[in-house]
């Protein structure tokens, strides 16, 4: 199952919380209220990330590691752990596997060896380690800072490596939470809305699972999972890629070397694009399909990162021509020959949770009437899981042990150089979403136009003052971008958002390098030059 382990109410009464990759502050405020919240209960707050980010200036201690070093960080946290006999053998020995080959897997990760490849001084490391493993509940957060790499999936699977090496999984106050990038990422991914699932986390590739949804669907469904979007721009590389339909995306603005990204779009022999605004995807596109507004427009669900699912009622009536997601895949549908029945939201709902075990006590009476569930609830008697793997806890243990998987340590693709000498690192801001299509056209008093971030030291370096411009490069483009002067970046660490790509257009300096387990292109890591324009 792919959520969070954890409630957002234990947030608030655990003992240690370690933001790791996330700036929630800005791009998850209200998670970050339930953080205060625990905070002011004596919860310690600590916090890694290369920025020193608002989030960091809440926290107890701020670990600036070097951007992708995020292995080697916590693989040496858990060498420390073992070699101080901090490790919970007890809950080891009863709920894992692998473990003596992950012990071997990390020996090499010394406290030198990692200050080195981190710039975490080690005496931080130790640190860590200890309040984490001594911690009796302590919650692990992640977000897109250590997801958006080549090596996505290894990073995460870092962090619960070090999960189950403390036994903080399974318990109240104890777990591990990846805050989502997008409302409604969570129930997107639970309702199949991936390439390789089947509503409610069920695989494609399994024949059994498969076959039942072909027996209520009466369809065949292919038995290999589909293309992930990195995969999908690979295919039209190949020509193999004829007609995308876009729903809710951005990608000629949100995709890393946006030049490329462009290219291969505009290739295409049929775009067609279904979206709330006009995008830049929108505006390229042969065919496009206006859609009611989800959040104020559309009745149905949506899912928290916390598992919560939730009703969403229509507080407006849609613009003439403007129609809900469900009601224009339903007419295409039948345009196609195919009859889907009612596109009422609570019919459809209602069949997912015949065919989903972990939404099926999930009526929309009990969901009017409480409130929202948390995923799994398995019947209509069921209050739905507080938190996620107590039988981890249970003697004798139900279900397969959970394993170690070892890491190893790689170093960002886009390597610096005496060409490339700065590291930029990209993000998002408190007032303003992804490509900005959903938020530029109101105003906020917070808001300002994009820039190029660098410490005072940088910019004291490059001759360069704040507001001046500057033509930023990289090995995929170049943009010019004001300079902004940042005290939470150290020297070589430049920051930049993709907000306002009409200003600038901060994808085309971005790697495309993808993670093969996930398809995340490394949007956080990608190396660059600065040149006073006044001198080229």
């Amino acid at each position: 199952m792919g959520g969070g382990t954890s409630s957002y109410q234990e947030i608030e009464d655990t003992e240690l919380i370690i933001l790791w990759g996330s700036n929630a502050r800005e791009t998850h405020p209200i998670f970050f209220h339930h953080i205060l919240k625990g905070v002011k209960r004596g919860a310690k707050l600590v916090v890694v990330d290369p920025r020193r980010t608002s989030s960091a200036q809440w926290a107890d201690e701020w670990l600036g590691l070097n951007v992708g070093s995020d292995i080697s960080l916590a693989n040496a946290v858990a060498r420390e752990i073992v070699v101080s006999g901090l490790e919970n053998r007890k809950f080891i020995n009863h709920a894992t596997s692998g473990f003596n080959q992950y012990c071997n897997s990390i020996k090499s990760y010394t406290l030198e060896r990692a200050e080195e490849e981190t710039g975490v001084p080690r005496t931080a490391i130790q640190k860590l380690a200890n309040s984490y493993a001594q911690s009796e509940r302590a919650q692990l957060c992640w977000t897109l800072g250590i997801t958006e790499h080549h090596n996505a999936v290894d990073n995460v699977l870092a962090l619960i490596n070090l999960s189950l090496l403390t036994g903080h999984v399974g318990r109240y106050g104890s777990g591990l939470n990846p805050l989502r990038g997008q409302n409604n990422v969570q129930g997107g991914g639970d309702m199949g809305a991936l390439p390789d699932r089947l509503p409610g986390f069920q695989h494609v590739e399994n024949n059994l699972l498969r076959a039942k949804f072909e027996k209520a669907w009466e369809v065949s469904i292919p038995s290999k999972g589909g293309l992930h979007l990195s995969g999908m721009f690979d295919s039209m590389e190949k020509k193999e890629l004829k007609v995308l339909y876009v729903i809710g995306e951005n990608p000629v603005s949100s995709e890393a070397d946006q030049n490329k990204a462009q290219r291969l779009l505009k290739s295409l022999d049929c775009l067609v694009v279904q979206d709330v605004l006009m995008t830049e995807t929108a505006a390229m596109a042969d065919i496009v399909l206006p859609a009611s507004a989800g959040w104020s427009e559309s009745d149905g669900t949506v899912t928290s990162s916390e598992r919560k699912v939730q009703r969403v009622r229509p507080a407006l009536v849609p613009p003439d021509g403007v129609r809900g997601d469900i009601e224009i895949l339903f007419d295409l549908a039948q345009r196609l020959e195919n009859q889907w029945g009612d596109p009422k939201p609570e019919v459809i709902w209602d069949e997912l949770r015949s065919l989903s075990p972990m939404h099926q006590g999930m009526s929309y009476d009990r969901l009017e009437s409480s409130g929202g569930l948390r995923w799994p609830c398995y019947n209509e008697s069921h209050p739905g899981e507080l938190y996620l793997h107590s039988r981890l806890w249970l003697d004798p243990l139900i279900g397969p042990r959970c394993p170690f998987n070892s890491v190893e340590f790689e170093a960002p693709v886009d390597q610096l150089s005496d060409f490339y000498p700065i590291r930029l690192t990209t993000g998002r801001r408190l007032d303003s979403y992804n490509t900005g299509v959903q938020t530029r056209s109101y105003h906020s008093p917070l808001r300002r136009s994009e820039s190029l971030d660098l410490c005072p030291e940088d910019a004291k370096r490059y001759g360069v003052v704040e507001g001046e411009k500057v033509k930023v490069s990289s090995r995929r483009g170049s943009v010019i971008a004001p300079i902004s002067f940042d005290s939470g970046l150290r020297p070589g660490l430049a920051f930049m958002t993709l907000h306002f790509p009409e200003e600038v257009a901060t994808n085309q300096l971005t790697i495309d390098a993808v993670d093969p387990k996930s398809g995340t292109a490394e949007f956080k890591a990608s190396a660059i030059r600065i040149d006073k324009i006044d001198s080229l």
